[in-house]
């Protein structure tokens, strides 16, 4: 459905990629991954002809309809939530709009009787009389409720608008979807609705996404940029992983024999040049050595990072005791007498829709709010690190990298640091940058570097994999998943939640909460048991 022949993408004097030639196919769902910069995003746009190529060109069949996910929030603040979902059906929009327009007039002529006609056939073909039932099964599925979908769009909060803008991607059954991170501000039930929906969906998905889990649920294929190049892959994203790390590993260890060999014949060739008897020999091992090709393994983009927690004192027994806590934000009552025990081996994910709230009992936990009502009370032997969603506070000044890390450390010399920094892939004169000019995922591996530094007995994260690429959120799943003290966190990342948390908060939109003592995908089969 889609022909990608000999592209190339060059900017200024680096090419981003090149000589990609690709098959997108009906049925197929083709995941879209890479390094932060690699140009997921950008082989995105130009797939959807937003963005022009340096060289080569993509080729889509005539009548071919292609919906794109809308990125910029407030483009439809003038329309309604259900004109918006519509809108990606173009020409369903645009045949209702003249209809409606040429209905409206006073001296409604024979020629107006005529081209209504016309239009109310195409109409109906288009599907414009389920138009409106369609979008709102789109939007309830994504979690939007009936009540808001006469709304305007400048009305709903931010969230509700990416629900909006994915469900007017996904309207009309387009022949091809491009969707650049569907799955970011999602809940988890919209999440869930989504790989459902892509799923059982006949045409042609690409997506980007840092999301393994959605990967490896919706995709039957991998798009890799890496190495300045694009290639494609059968399977989800674990299965290319493997398939990955194989490629690369039999690479290195061909690498290494043509090494020694050369090794071996250089050495011979030294030994017994000048030797009459060994001559002969010699020469032939050189011709040899002409031939013999050692392939550099090619540099990947990719980074990995490595991310450990070690405890520094080991707590007692009493951990965290939460009793009756209520507090108000905003004339808003988030939390109402929510009560809790952490004991020596829980791992907690809290999830939800409240964010507020969720955001609100890290606040609380980390002593940056006080409850109006109740306690949170820590075991006198605790220490705690804690991972704010928002980290702007700590990122205001203008000190070094370097220094703005030893604020933290008892030790304070510099090779010492540069240890923590450098698991985070900061090295170099990387560390002589000033916090305040960094990117959103440098600030969120220097927060890591911060808790990996505290020797804290208990890990609170609001967030933690906002701004990370796949390679960071596997590091810190690897790093949770081999910490042994206590973990109190939140995040979108179905794997990490699965992988770490032993038990469930579900924090329920009225100031309550659910505990279960399980793990998150069996929390997800009993939500769909009880319904």
């Amino acid at each position: 459905m889609i022909s990608v022949n000999n592209l190339s993408l060059q900017y200024g004097g680096s090419v981003l990629f090149s000589h990609v030639d690709l098959q997108f196919t009906g049925g197929n769902c083709y995941g879209v991954i890479g390094a932060n910069g690699a140009g997921k995003s950008t082989f995105l746009r130009i797939l959807s002809g937003d963005l022009e190529s340096s060289s080569g060109s993509v080729e889509i069949k005539s009548g071919v309809r292609m919906s794109v996910l809308k990125q910029d929030q407030n483009m439809y603040d003038d329309c309604s939530v259900m004109q918006t979902v519509i809108m990606g059906s173009p020409r369903l929009f645009a045949c209702g709009v003249e209809k409606d327009e040429l209905y409206a007039k006073e001296d409604f002529s024979d020629a107006d009787g005529i081209r209504a006609a016309e239009l109310e056939e195409e109409y109906a073909e288009l599907g414009g009389w389920e138009a409106e039932s369609n979008a709102s099964q789109l939007l309830q599925g994504l979690g939007l409720p009936v009540p808001l979908h006469d709304k305007g769009m400048s009305e709903l909060e931010p969230r509700q608008k990416v629900k909006v803008l994915l469900a007017q991607a996904l309207f009309g059954e387009p022949d091809i979807i491009l969707l650049d991170e569907p799955t970011n501000n999602l809940d988890v039930n919209s999440v869930v609705w989504l790989e459902d929906f892509l799923m059982d969906y006949a045409g042609t998905v690409i997506v980007v996404s840092h999301d393994r889990y959605f990967l490896n649920t919706v995709c039957t294929h991998i798009v890799d940029i890496d190495f300045g190049k694009i290639k494609m892959y059968v399977g989800n994203y674990d299965f290319w992983y493997d398939a990955s790390q194989l490629m690369q590993r039999l690479a290195k260890e061909q690498n290494k024999k043509n090494e020694d060999k050369a090794k071996d014949l250089e050495e011979f060739i030294r030994r017994f040049s000048a030797n009459k008897s060994k001559s002969r020999q010699a020469t032939s091992r050189r011709k040899l050595l002409d031939k013999l090709t050692l392939d550099d393994v090619p540099q990947s983009s990719r980074k990995y990072p490595w991310v450990g927690f070690k405890i520094e004192r080991e707590p007692g027994k009493d951990r965290l005791f939460v009793t009756d806590v209520s507090k108000t934000i905003d004339g808003v009552k988030v939390l109402e007498k929510v009560s809790f025990i952490m004991g020596k081996d829980d791992k907690i994910g809290f999830i939800g829709n409240d964010e507020i709230a969720i955001t609100t009992m890290f606040k609380l936990l980390a002593g940056e709010l006080e409850p109006d009502e109740g306690s949170v009370k820590w075991g006198v032997s605790t220490s705690q690190a804690y991972f704010p969603k928002d980290n702007t506070e700590y990122f205001t000044n203008e000190l070094e990298m370097i220094d703005w890390m030893r604020q933290f450390s008892e030790d304070k010399k510099e090779s010492y640091l540069r240890t923590f920094l450098g698991r985070m892939l900061f090295s170099g004169d990387d560390v002589y940058k000033q916090v305040k000019v960094l990117s959103g995922g440098e600030k969120v591996r220097c927060m890591l570097s911060k808790m990996m530094l505290s020797g804290a007995s208990v890990l609170m994260l609001d967030q933690p994999t906002n701004h990370l690429d796949l390679e960071s959120i596997a590091a810190l799943n690897n790093g949770l998943s081999d910490f042994s003290g206590n973990i109190i966190f939140t995040t979108h990342d179905h794997q990490l939640l699965q992988t770490v948390a032993n038990r469930i908060i579900e924090f329920t939109g009225d100031g309550k909460i659910t505990d279960r003592l399980m793990t998150y995908d069996e929390y997800l089969d009993a939500i769909k048991e009880a319904q």
